[in-house]
């Protein structure tokens, strides 16, 4: 069929890449060929926009056993002979469609890349994001993604650990569903998404291939608009019985001596696997796309190449390994075929029925090689100059009792403790199984961070998932530093040692200069942020165009997810343990409620600067926890993040089953340790409700009160004592404020009431 640059802008194509494909082939491409060009030059698989940047985060350490994107997933050293491999993605625009598909097939694809590499999945995160809770699309959206997550996960095997859950109008259109698998493998024992050796055979194995999913990635690719439905088609099936099976299997080849290389099917499908797998070490392909196994009769060749259907996988096997493989595919009674072979030249050839519909230089498909690469313009939006007229004096504080022309803290506390972006998620990880499978399992216990205990070692690996989307829309440099920040602070708090950031980039149009902004902003900020906390970027996703129009986007929310590791008898929980235990707030207090959960929900405030930060500081205060927790001179450790002070009191409090009793007056003396009495003024929503960072709540016992403020003034880390741990009642400043029991029920069940 010819082509015309019509038909490739049809395709998602600009003009000018038409020029360049003719310029590559010699020639004007057919059908087939543009259609190839057209997912591989995707946003979505060729990171043309973001790519020039991504190249200056810091992406390399003495542990990182994989070069930063260059396979399908990270991979860290995590000692005993054992690596971490992880990754996070998102599903999103095909859960704006279809959640509970959209969602189910994010997860499947994410374990993929895991095992692919030869790792075994040990655990699951995620990262959603929805709009009004009120409205009916919402309720539909966050059941229908919640389900998809939880039967894929549950059937597949592989427990749901940890995550968040945020809501804002900004998500009505486009919601983010950002998915995280971290696995383990033995270190020496990982495969590489690679096809070498001329004559090498290239099988198929997993699912038939289906017309679902095809241009999924062009899909992709654009922006959300009425139309959008007409898509639908575009959204994948997925099936986690195949997967386990895919998994297992997969698993058996690797002991065999005879895999090459491997990697799934995920977006762009056949297309993505054979040209990327051939670019790797500059080797060709020959494929034959009639012998793929198919569940649809009369598939077109393009179809064919461009499905996106779920749970397949592509090996290139050493010549002679043919029966043992297929004796290991008929084992997990898998679908299965030879469908090309390795070549030389560089050029993957597409076949059908003999005739040759496709010769293509791999290397002009693949991210970093003939993909074009685009750096685009970018200028600060007008919204920053309304944000920086904000002015916190205008804001009423908050105090005790009526008639002061006050809001109420007492009221501020109890709205606050059922808001949905601070309540429990109990709802949504009620439907993960969070202990499935045998090999490695999550202590359960209430921590900051997410612990999994590796079995037949001392440590346990930790992780977690954060962004507060708001700070970033407010300034994404400092936004996305203080996203990387809070993910390591929650590792230290929970007593672990950061490692490595995996990342989930999701921003609107890149065409938009004011996007644009918020996307290099951000990246500087998380650069940054991983250089000084020593956490290199293994790897990650970028998904742009979140938006439903040109003034339309989603809040820039650059996610990131972060494993660490620790030794296991150095855990530290977030529950309060003893009454009569005195309680400390570490790190620096300023009158600042700038872009906090209060100032938005409690006063209706949109436009404020991000929170307070200083890096340095941060980077202090983390050093300090981990001394504290190494030394066992505190009993636990909660961060300040989503309703400031009281909350992370508060959350603490239910977790130990007990109360607190705290102050609100300070006063520094002169050996750095801040005591409650009459002397530095500070408004009572700032200290209470203000999500200033870099800050932790820690517990400690009576007798330890000495030696726990010494180690304080050694770190030149300032620390508040706030009070001591009760029987079950809060106390703020001698003002009776109910029993935690109270705060508990409506903690526990706003969500689940929101839904209803």
């Amino acid at each position: 069929m010819p082509t015309t640059v019509e038909t490739a802008q049809e395709l998602g194509l600009r003009p000018e890449e038409f020029e360049k494909i003719k310029e590559i082939l010699g020639r004007v491409p057919n059908f087939c060929e543009l259609s190839v060009y057209s997912v591989m030059w995707s946003e979505h698989c060729s990171y043309k926009n973001s790519i020039i940047w991504l190249k200056t985060l810091p992406r390399e350490s003495d542990k990182m056993l994989a070069k930063a994107g260059e396979e399908n997933a990270g991979l860290i050293d995590i000692g005993d002979g054992l690596a971490c491999c992880f990754k996070i993605e998102s599903h999103n625009h095909p859960s704006a469609l279809e959640p509970y598909q959209g969602a189910a097939t994010g997860v499947g694809g994410i374990n993929r890349d895991i095992f692919s590499m030869g790792a075994r999945p040990i655990a699951q995160l995620n990262s959603l994001r929805f709009g009004n809770l009120k409205n009916d699309r919402t309720k539909w959206l966050v059941k229908g993604v919640v389900k998809g997550i939880g039967d894929y996960g549950n059937a597949f095997g592989i427990p749901t650990v940890g995550g968040e859950v945020y809501f804002d109008d900004c998500y009505e259109i486009n919601p983010l569903v950002n998915a995280m698998s971290v696995g383990i493998v033995e270190v020496g024992k990982t495969l590489s998404a690679t096809s070498t050796g001329v004559g090498n055979p290239v099988y198929i194995f997993g699912s038939s291939t289906g017309k679902d999913g095809i241009h999924g990635a062009a899909f992709a690719s654009k922006d959300i608009t009425e139309d959008s439905a007409k898509d639908l088609p575009s959204v994948q099936v997925g099936d986690p019985f195949w997967e386990k099976l895919i998994m297992e299997a997969t698993l058996e080849l690797i002991p065999t001596g005879g895999v090459i290389g491997l990697q799934d099917m995920g977006a762009a499908g056949i297309t993505c696997s054979t040209s990327e797998m051939s670019a790797k070490d500059g080797f060709g392909m020959d494929v034959w796309l009639d012998k793929v196994p198919m569940r649809q009769p009369g598939m077109k060749d393009w179809e064919i190449l461009l499905s996106e259907s779920q749970e397949r996988m592509l090996v290139v096997m050493e010549k002679g390994f043919e029966k043992k493989f297929e004796q290991i595919f008929e084992k997990w009674d898998l679908t299965y075929a030879q469908i090309g072979e390795v070549t030389e030249g560089g050029n993957v050839r597409y076949f059908m029925n003999g005739e040759l519909v496709g010769d293509i230089p791999a290397e002009s498909l693949a991210l970093g090689g003939g993909a074009p690469v685009y750096k685009r313009e970018y200028a600060e939006p007008a919204y920053v100059k309304e944000i920086a007229m904000f002015d916190m004096a205008a804001i009423a504080d908050s105090g005790w009792g009526e008639g002061r022309g006050k809001l109420e803290v007492g009221s501020v506390a109890r709205q606050l403790a059922a808001h949905p972006n601070i309540a429990s998620k109990r709802w949504v990880y009620r439907q993960y199984d969070s202990m499935v499978g045998t090999l490695n399992q999550s202590t359960n216990k209430p921590s900051d961070a997410a612990v999994v205990k590796l079995r037949g070692t001392d440590k346990s690996l930790l992780m977690t998932v954060d962004c507060n989307s708001r700070y970033v829309y407010a300034n994404p440099e400092q936004g996305a530093a203080i996203a990387v920040s809070e993910a390591a602070r929650n590792i230290v708090c929970s007593g672990g040692e950061p490692l490595g950031v995996t990342n989930c980039l999701n921003f609107g149009n890149p065409y938009n200069p004011g996007v644009y902004w918020q996307f290099v902003g951000a990246i500087n900020g998380m650069g940054k942020a991983c250089k000084k906390f020593g956490t290199p970027v293994t790897g990650g996703n970028v998904s742009f165009y979140n938006q439903s129009s040109d003034n339309d986007a989603v809040f820039p929310t650059p996610t990131i997810g972060m494993v660490g590791i620790m030794e296991s008898d150095n855990c530290m929980t977030l529950d309060f343990k003893n009454e009569g235990d005195l309680i400390y707030l570490l790190g620096h207090q300023k009158n600042d409620i700038a872009s906090s959960q209060y100032l938005v929900s409690v006063h209706g405030v949109q436009q404020s600067p991000c929170p307070y930060f200083d890096l340095e500081e941060e980077y202090s205060l983390q050093q300090a926890v981990k001394s504290l927790i190494q030394n066992k001179q505190i009993l636990s450790a909660h961060d300040c993040s989503e309703g400031g002070l009281f909350i992370a009191l508060l959350e603490s409090a239910m977790a130990g089953g007990k109360g607190f009793d705290a102050s609100t007056k300070l006063r520094m003396t002169e050996d750095g340790i801040w005591n409650m009495e009459n002397g530095i003024q500070m408004r009572k929503d700032s200290f209470l409700f203000g999500e200033a960072q870099s800050r932790v709540v820690v517990s400690i016992s009576p007798n330890q009160k000495e030696a726990f403020e010494a180690e304080m003034r050694e770190h030149d880390v300032p620390c508040v004592s706030l009070g001591s741990v009760t029987t079950g009642n809060i106390s703020i400043d001698g003002n009776e404020m109910g029993e935690v029991e109270e705060y508990s029920n409506s903690y526990e069940t706003a969500l689940e009431t929101a839904l209803a």
